[in-house]
């Protein structure tokens, strides 16, 4: 071909892809397309739905052009904003996922009560109560009067009516499902705050999680005077700016300053942050906003999700589906927990996480064949749900999906996996008994990354423990190199024997996977490159699973705690949330103990007080800690091993 004809030739192939809108510089990301496919397919809708009370709650309403048919309705109640607001100005996705916007559904998303757009006063995970007047209100009657509007006014639904949301979102899906609808006939809550002192955001058994939540309470925590759909009425941060949350916290000093800093930084209190301050035990305050009890008289479909490595709401997955299945026997209800962080599974590929490779894209598996056949089967009586059994469960060591009857599988042995001399762990009882110990300053506490942020990178619970193993206020304990594999699925509960010379402490235990020091990433493979990882070596691998703090205070009751005898030995036994998880062959078991995981968790004053929470930098001691091992004293972990 002469050049003369390749120029024309080129010429008109270019004239017929800019004429077709295909052009190789205007060819669309798959988000663009999605995003013009919604305004293509859609019409919107604003609307204030009123409430048994009065109160009118803020709802943007999406539903199909197409009315050929009829739709199930997807209800989505949020404290985050529905933006973008305005009828012209549409969301770029719909629904759970992606992939629902072609699914042909009815979107509805509403600003909770307080929030945004809504009238009313907003109350941090509002307490479910009786119900008994006419006008009393909670999340589950804003919800039930929702649905029950739309049935009746949204037309060409089908009757059918779902709900879901992550985080708080989970929050009031979980609490919409109580005295449930009978329209509502799909919940999905996921990573669902369910109980801020024992396990959700706030507190891990009590202790406070200081990074994350005095961040988000910043902006969150303030009072919005009346309904808007800005955040014009947000104070600017004007403290410092430091992306270094070791420095920022540890400068600020005990949670009494913390607290104050809010004043400095906004020129106003943050209410429920010192109403958090006011309350460090578990008494009616906490009490009340513990919402698993209460998860009674749910008759639709549920299906909880959670995240293995969810820093913020893996209890509260784990719990909302236990306490469902035991107080609403006979309906349909599943659990999915997977390798992500918090969410990851809505957005994210799911076969990386930090530096821990799971090998499928386990995101993108769990939004084809369990989500959508999930809600397309109760919604629209569609879609193949065998997939979906009772505990959907990835397997972090041998990763590959497996399942369970119930979280805590029947063909398992409960199994003490021993703290022994020289930092030996072992699955026989010590033959000599000591203690090990470690000195505890609360001036220089251990970090819990290498990656501080002033919140937190949601990849750390993945992340290579080797930088805090070498620490002298760390105690470590590993296993010899395992002759078989070893399956690990359920609770796992520490066991130990402590003494401190203070009068109070958090021990802080960390479950770790150690890899070969030959091991290394299939032929090919590599994390996905950052400039923390960018040095990364997989041989030695100290991956972490799971940590967890206990304030020794709380040892016998989270209501009524009890300072320690200094140097007296006394039991500290709890539980840490789940994992499933294969040890394999050639790796070994550690355990790490330590009394500051900082700024994660809010450091102890590591002495007595009524009022932790209120203490200040001065009050905070050095202690020498003590783990004893053997005889009558025999520190362990109960592992859940399966039965092979």
């Amino acid at each position: 071909m002469s050049l003369e004809k390749r120029f024309r030739f080129s010429a008109f192939l270019f004239f017929l892809l800019l004429v077709s809108g295909i052009g190789f510089s205007q060819t669309a990301s798959p988000q663009a397309e999605l995003a013009e496919y919604i305004k293509q397919n859609y019409s919107k809708r604003e609307v204030y739905i009123t409430a048994r009370d009065g109160v009118r709650l803020f709802t943007s309403i999406y539903e199909p052009k197409d009315k050929s048919k009829k739709y199930p309705i997807l209800l989505n109640r949020t404290p985050y904003s529905v933006a973008p607001y305005g009828t012209e100005n549409f969301k770029t996705s719909l629904g759970p996922n992606p992939l629902f916007a072609r699914e042909g559904y009815i979107f509805v998303y509403q600003d909770v009560r307080g929030r945004n757009m809504s009238e009313g006063e907003f109350v941090n995970v509002r307490p479910d109560i009786s119900n008994t007047k006419p006008d009393e209100i909670d999340e589950s009657t804003d919800t039930y009067d929702t649905i029950d509007w739309l049935i009746k006014n949204v037309a060409n639904n089908n009757g059918n009516v779902g709900i879901y949301g992550i985080s708080y979102p989970g929050f009031y899906t979980s609490a919409g499902s109580i005295d449930s609808h009978p329209a509502l006939k799909a919940c999905s809550p996921q990573a669902p705050v369910s109980d801020w002192f024992h396990g959700d955001d706030m507190h891990h058994n009590g202790a406070l999680f200081l990074a994350q939540n005095f961040w988000f309470f910043s902006s969150f925590g303030q009072f919005r005077p009346k309904p808007t759909a800005a955040g014009d009425y947000l104070r600017p941060w004007k403290g410092r700016q430091t992306q270094d949350g070791y420095d920022f916290f540890l400068r600020i000093g005990g949670l009494k300053e913390v607290a104050d800093e809010y004043e400095r930084a906004l020129g106003v209190r943050i209410e429920f942050w010192d109403e958090m301050m006011r309350h460090p035990n578990y008494d009616d305050f906490w009490k009340q906003r513990n919402i698993l009890p209460k998860l009674k008289n749910i008759r639709c479909a549920t299906m909880t999700v959670g995240g293995w490595y969810d820093n913020e709401d893996l209890f509260g997955a784990i719990e909302t589906y236990r306490h469902i299945e035991r107080q609403n026997p006979g309906i349909f209800n599943v659990l999915v927990v997977g390798p992500w962080d918090h969410g990851g599974w809505s957005r994210n590929d799911g076969d990386w996480l930090g530096t821990a490779y799971f090998e499928q894209k386990t995101g993108d598996y769990y939004r084809r064949t369990i989500e959508i056949p999930f809600f397309n089967h109760f919604l629209k009586g569609e879609g193949d749900i065998s997939q979906i059994r009772e505990v959907n469960a990835y397997d972090t060591g041998s990763n590959r999906w497996v399942s369970f009857n119930s979280f805590d599988p029947d063909n398992r042995v409960d199994k003490e996996l021993y703290l022994s001399a020289n930092g030996k762990l072992t699955f026989e009882m010590p033959k000599t008994s000591g203690y090990s110990e470690y000195v505890s300053d609360p001036a220089k506490p251990v970090p819990y990354t290498q990656k501080i942020t002033r919140n937190y990178p949601r990849d750390f619970m993945t992340e290579d423990q080797r930088f805090a193993a070498t620490r002298p206020d760390v105690l470590v304990f590993e296993s010899e190199p395992l002759t078989e594999d070893i399956t690990v699925a359920g609770d796992i509960t520490p066991s130990l024997f402590i003494s401190s010379s203070g009068t109070d402490s958090d021990f802080i235990v960390k479950l770790i996977d150690v890899f070969p020091d030959d091991y290394r990433f299939p032929s090919g493979v590599q994390p996905p490159q950052t400039s923390a990882w960018s040095v990364f070596q997989p041989g030695g691998y100290q991956m972490l699973l799971r940590g967890e703090p206990m304030p020794a205070r709380f040892r016998n009751s989270f209501e009524k705690p009890e300072p320690l005898v200094p140097n007296k030995p006394t039991e500290l036994r709890f539980k840490m949330p789940g994992i499933t998880h294969t040890f394999k062959t050639g790796h070994r078991i550690m355990v790490q103990i330590q009394s500051t995981w900082f700024p994660l968790v809010a450091r102890n004053p590591q002495q007595f007080l009524p009022n932790y929470k209120l203490a200040t930098a001065a009050e905070f001691r050095k202690a020498t800690q003590r783990v004893y091992f053997g005889g009558k004293t025999a520190s362990a972990i109960i592992l859940p091993i399966q039965r092979k």
